[in-house]
């Protein structure tokens, strides 16, 4: 399987062409003026609780795949990071369902009218503020981290372990700060859902 990968610049043009393809994907999304499913159903109201479910797990799967590494214990590592993958899998599409389905909630909408009036600007105040900056590095982030996830399981999968390794120094804690953040978000805007 390794020498097949190593052989196959397909895979590294797939890497990017996903890696372009989601963002845009996601942004399109984000801010179209309408929405393709009913984000009145129960279960697309369920799906950002599930995806906080989903970053939680992969944070933690995460620094066990960290503690597997480092104790040597490479096939622990290997399933677990592989679990890291699906996870992140399952939250992109549940993420892309729940946004071409349900308009977006806004940070202090306390009547979920969709607007967010002075008055309620001014009861939220400064956390605005906060759910703001946590949200816009969240989503920095989650866009830079695509890639080199990508390349980081490209590289392991061909045996490239000293690439694999230089990349993930800056690829865990930006994947573990992602997964991390999502779970703030969520806390964060959940009572305006």
């Amino acid at each position: 399987m390794e020498q097949v990968l190593k052989d196959n610049k397909s895979y590294l043009r797939l890497i990017t062409a996903f890696s372009i393809a989601i963002p845009i994907v996601v942004a399109i999304l984000l801010f179209m003026p309408f929405k393709i499913g009913s984000g009145e159903m129960a279960w697309i109201k369920m799906l950002p609780s599930l995806n906080a479910v989903l970053n939680s797990s992969t944070a933690i799967i995460l620094l066990l795949a960290l503690w597997a590494v480092k104790s040597n214990r490479i096939q622990l590592h290997k399933n677990l990071m592989f679990s890291a993958l699906t996870l992140g899998t399952l939250f992109l599409i549940s993420y892309v369902i729940y946004h071409s389905s349900a308009i977006s909630v806004k940070f202090g909408d306390a009547d979920h009218n969709g607007v967010l009036s002075e008055a309620e600007r001014l009861a939220v105040g400064g956390m605005r503020t906060v759910y703001l900056i946590v949200l816009l590095s969240h989503i920095a982030l989650s866009i830079v981290v695509v890639p080199f996830v990508l390349l980081a399981f490209y590289r392991a999968l061909t045996g490239n372990i000293t690439k694999h390794k230089k990349i993930v120094k800056f690829t865990f804690p930006i994947w573990l700060y992602v997964s991390i953040t999502g779970v703030i978000v969520y806390l964060l805007i959940s009572p305006y859902y």
